[in-house]
């Protein structure tokens, strides 16, 4: 599992066997069964969780009792509650496995410990965190510039293997519609002119 991590790192920091060992230790592993919750609503967010093998989504419930997907995390990719986690503070989301997964998990005090005794960790999550960020913004920009048709076009072209690869009423509540619009959306595609 952690072979798999030491590789994403080295996309961005060089490291040695010894430094990649010692950091290793700071890590937790967790198997997580499809389904399964690793946070929910109102819990205090005290991790950050990497994704080794599977899939995560992060939601929140709205007051309408209907589930709202708000970000997907699939292999190494990070997830978490960025606002509770870092201020320490309960969460109004939930993160659950989408497939079986396998994830590393990082603790907020581990994670202090981490960058202190590792500063090139802190430039490794400083590349996350703005490529995190971009991402934020495109899908920002993408919902109040682009038609639903044309968000959805958006996301079968840039990722087409995620479309596949995720259950169409998860695509639907990430898109920020039902899943029934969504058939009516993928039958249009289908039916068009190429």
């Amino acid at each position: 599992m952690f072979e798999i991590f030491r590789l994403h790192l080295e996309k961005f920091i060089q490291i040695n066997d010894e430094d990649f060992d010692a950091i290793s230790a700071f890590f937790k592993t967790l198997t997580v069964r499809k389904k399964e919750n690793l946070l929910i609503e109102g819990a205090l967010c005290k991790s950050h969780f990497f994704v080794v093998e599977g899939c995560l989504r992060k939601f929140f419930i709205n007051d309408k009792g209907v589930e709202q997907t708000t970000e997907f995390a699939i292999e190494n990719w990070w997830i978490t509650d960025n606002i509770a986690y870092e201020h320490r503070l309960a969460t109004s989301f939930y993160i659950q496995a989408v497939e079986n997964s396998e994830i590393l998990i990082l603790d907020r005090e581990d994670q202090e410990l981490l960058l202190e005794k590792f500063p090139k960790m802190e430039r490794y999550f400083r590349f996350i965190y703005q490529r995190a960020y971009a991402a934020s913004q495109m899908r920002i920009k993408y919902l109040y510039d682009l038609t639903k048709e044309e968000f959805y076009e958006q996301l079968c072209k840039s990722q087409p293997e995620f479309v596949q690869r995720i259950p169409q009423y998860l695509i639907a509540s990430f898109l920020g519609f039902s899943p029934e619009y969504l058939s009516e959306i993928r039958k249009k595609s289908v039916l068009k002119p190429v």
